[in-house]
């Protein structure tokens, strides 16, 4: 079990902060028209990478560091002028005062994602052994097929935990988000299968600091409990440990079966993000 204090939980947020700017920057490099920005908050950000984009938010801010009132101004303007709501995703362990600060500018809770991780060591690297359940990485000409699968796994959630109150992106806002991501440094995109059919799918990033992401993983329904999730878990942390990471981490909702498959993997609840929404006028 991992004893999470600011100075991992600062850690962890800074490498989603770097996921969440690079699919920030690619959209802002590859589709113009999608007003994408990104504005440096401390050592967070607030970054828009498109409609309806799962990359819209204001994310690792708060930790031992104040936002300033006026950058905050800037960032809801920004934000209100593209006819989207500001979501900010803030630790825990944040600074109380920073919580209060952005319930007092008019946010409300929505809903909690806990973040979990889990120290990597060598065994971790270990061989695995073959099983009914085949893990291969998918080449960047598969990418499409791949989003496909995972995508319409997500689509059909088997409604497990407590939910948020955050409506879910539509498909074509999570396809552009997967595109940019996939140009990330770091990003590796793997697939499950049963026999010869597509079964589910998962991705990991590479962090520079040693942190491994798994960045979401997803199981079709009619193959679900029987262990494709776990054989996507462990394969992850193959790759990681082979990479040298140190660390990896993850973000489910609280009592999903996500959770509980990381849990049973040795994850252990680092801390949990409250989920804090501003509506423009």
């Amino acid at each position: 079990m991992i004893l999470a204090d600011t100075e991992l939980a600062q850690r962890v947020e800074q490498a989603e902060t770097r996921l969440t700017v690079s699919i920030g920057e690619e959209a802002a490099r590859h589709n113009p028209e999608s007003a994408a920005f990104v504005i440096r908050v401390g050592s967070g950000a607030a970054v828009y990478a498109g409609q309806g984009s799962p990359a819209n938010k204001i994310i690792g801010v708060g930790i031992g560091e104040t936002p300033e009132t006026g950058l905050l101004d800037e960032i809801e303007r920004s934000f209100f002028a593209r006819c989207a709501p500001v979501q900010a995703e803030i630790s825990t362990l944040a600074l109380p005062s920073v919580q209060a600060m952005f319930t007092a500018r008019g946010y409300f809770l929505q809903g909690f994602e806990n973040v979990l991780g889990r120290r990597l060591s060598e065994a971790d690297a270990a061989e695995e052994s073959p099983g009914e359940i085949a893990i291969e990485p998918v080449a960047a000409k598969d990418m499409v097929p791949w989003m496909d699968v995972v995508i319409t796994a997500f689509e059909n959630p088997d409604h497990t935990g407590a939910g948020s109150g955050v409506a879910p992106p539509n498909r074509r806002a999570i396809e552009e988000a997967f595109t940019q991501v996939s140009r990330a440094g770091g990003f590796r995109a793997f697939a499950a299968s049963i026999g010869d059919c597509p079964a589910g799918g998962g991705s990991l990033r590479i962090d520079a600091a040693g942190v491994a992401q798994l960045c979401g993983a997803s199981t079709l329904p009619a193959y679900r409990r029987r262990g494709v999730q776990g054989a996507l878990l462990r394969h992850r942390l193959r790759q990681a440990r082979l990479a040298g990471c140190d660390l990896a981490v993850m973000t489910a909702q609280p009592g999903s079966r996500s959770h509980f498959n990381a849990q049973r993997q040795g994850f252990s609840l680092l801390y949990s993000r409250a989920i804090l929404v501003k509506e423009g006028d």
